[in-house]
């Protein structure tokens, strides 16, 4: 086992639970600062391998940069846009979440604040402890038999709908992404955001917030709800247009509203729907329970130690999840994958415009492990022309920054060999194909290099030739090579019926240009490149 040791730096509350896990690691060494500004975590975060946070530290890019040693940040619940994703993954660090820690607790306050403001209960209760009795101005609307209709049925829509049908409530949804097999399964009526608005008496919103979702629920939606329909949102703030929302309701078209979460936290003290009194509002208290805070921490901490000691990744937003398991036997495919990207980069010139990655065999089954060739491609394709370090992470931002469009898919025919991945470089001058297999468990093979078929072993320095299939080219290479006291410790060979042939002679050294220029100059040869792998 390694003896490296890891910092981590914890910068909000987090449960004794899971800080305990991460002290108990021998190997862990952990700073417990809750409430530290930004401008104090950026100084003191240099060091650090990890970053634990919940929702009150901003991970800013300028924190993310000041953080030169982090390797992964941890975020103790679900919502991670508090963190500059983006940022992170530019500069190769992982970055996780719990995205099952709350989903309950979330949930359950959805439909406490659906059902008390169905009831006015908060509205009644301040209206008891100001010492009057007014049971007429707060009477309410029964659920049961009512329609629900969410927006976004995952981890925990999924939940909402469970228990609002405990309720009796009929639960239809909108959710592309949502197989209708698996929406009838679990009693759920799919159909289109159009149909839900008209539909709903309660509509509830369980989306992430994103630039296609961000005010979702606005002006023109509100316009096609039935009228006095209500709103729930414990998602995220953004996603119902808060203005439009207050004009609905006075308006009458909408009879009420529920929210958890606002654009700005906290909102302002005259912000428009506080003032009004058919609005239930609680600050951010979603996945405010004793359980969840316990889970989530529990769940940070183990993610943040198995990542550090083990290399295992999960519940990553960017970058595949991989168990420790899982990556020991896709292990051999990753280095596969980055060799053939390395050699497609040293062997052509020229920028790539469009990078073709074909998995076949057992990896290609899993969309996670696809997922994590792609990475390891790109990684081996731009390492060699990048002076920044380009790892797993942050190689498919860099080609997506590059204008490189990546495809990726699975072979669909049987090939000659069971387990490979094969790369397609399309760039201006000419379009090259690199396949590579995987045989037995972990034996790594280049198998073909555009129309030649051979079996490579993808390691250290190679010269690689493109001659006419004529007899002596490999004793008038090697002759030379010995001349200036290039040792050769091995050769592959392929050759199609076009009298055309590649070589590779493996050497113990780097080869220097004026060698590789006199190689250039024999006969037979019509290009050498020495790579490295």
């Amino acid at each position: 086992m390694s003896s490296e040791t890891f910092r981590v730096l914890i910068t909000d509350s987090l449960a004794e639970q899971g800080r305990a896990i991460l002290e108990r690691e021998p190997r862990i060494e952990v700073a417990y600062r809750p409430g530290l500004k930004a401008d104090e975590i950026c100084r003191v975060i240099p060091g650090f391998d990890a970053l634990i946070v919940r929702s009150g530290t901003r991970a800013t890019a300028e924190i993310i940069g000041a953080g030169t040693s982090l390797k992964v940040i941890g975020r103790a619940g679900i919502g991670v846009d508090n963190i500059d994703v983006e940022a992170a993954s530019k500069r190769g660090i992982i970055v996780m979440n719990t995205p099952g820690g709350n989903n309950v607790t979330t949930a359950e306050h959805t439909l406490t604040l659906l059902l008390s403001m169905a009831r006015n209960i908060p509205q009644a209760a301040a209206s008891l402890r100001a010492g009057k009795w007014e049971r007429g101005k707060f009477t309410g609307v029964e659920v049961c038999g009512k329609t629900l209709g969410i927006i976004g049925v995952g981890n925990i829509g999924s939940v909402v709908a469970d228990r609002a049908q405990g309720l009796k409530m009929k639960v239809i949804a909108y959710d592309p992404y949502l197989a209708a097999e698996a929406a009838a399964r679990a009693g759920i009526e799919l159909t289109s955001l159009g149909d839900l608005y008209a539909r709903a008496d309660f509509i509830s919103v369980h989306t992430p917030l994103t630039p296609e979702t961000r005010g979702l629920v606005g002006r023109e939606a509100f316009a096609k709800m039935k009228k006095g329909a209500r709103i729930v949102n414990c998602a995220r703030g953004g996603i119902v247009d808060e203005a439009a929302l207050a004009e609905a309701i006075r308006a009458g078209q909408i009879a009420g509203a529920a929210l958890d979460v606002f654009v700005e936290e906290p909102p302002a003290k005259d912000h428009p729907l506080l003032g009004l009194d058919a609005v239930v509002a609680t600050p951010h208290l979603g996945a405010s329970t004793d359980e969840a805070q316990i889970n989530v921490a529990i769940a940070i901490a183990e993610q943040i130690v198995d990542f550090l000691t083990r290399g295992e990744v999960r519940a990553a937003v960017n970058f595949p999840n991989l168990s420790a398991e899982r990556l020991g036997v896709l292990g051999p495919f990753l280095v596969l994958a980055e060799k053939v990207g390395s050699l497609q980069a040293q062997m052509a010139g020229g920028a790539p415009l469009e990078v073709d990655i074909e998995s076949s065999g057992e990896t290609a089954e899993h969309e996670q492990d696809r997922k994590a060739i792609t990475a390891s491609v790109l990684k081996g394709l731009l390492s060699p022309v990048m002076e920044s370090v380009v790892n797993y992470v942050n190689a498919p931002f860099i080609a997506r920054e590059r204008g490189i469009r990546v495809v990726e898919s699975r072979s669909s025919v049987p090939s000659d060999f069971l387990n490979s991945v094969t790369v397609r470089v399309k760039r201006e001058s000419e379009t090259t194909t690199v396949a590579g297999a995987v045989f037995g468990k972990k034996t790594l093979r280049i198998v073909r290099i555009n129309k030649f078929y051979m079996e490579a072993v993808p390691h250290g320095y190679i010269l690689i030739l493109h001659n006419r299939d004529v007899p002596g080219v490999v004793g008038a290479v090697g002759s030379l090579l010995g001349k200036h006291g290039i040792n050769i410790a091995g050769i592959e060979l392929g050759r199609d019926e076009s009298k055309l042939a590649i070589s590779f002679f493996h050497v113990d050294e780097p080869m220097p240009p004026a060698v590789l220029a006199e190689i250039r100059g024999l006969p037979a040869i019509t290009s050498a490149h020495l790579v490295q792998l």
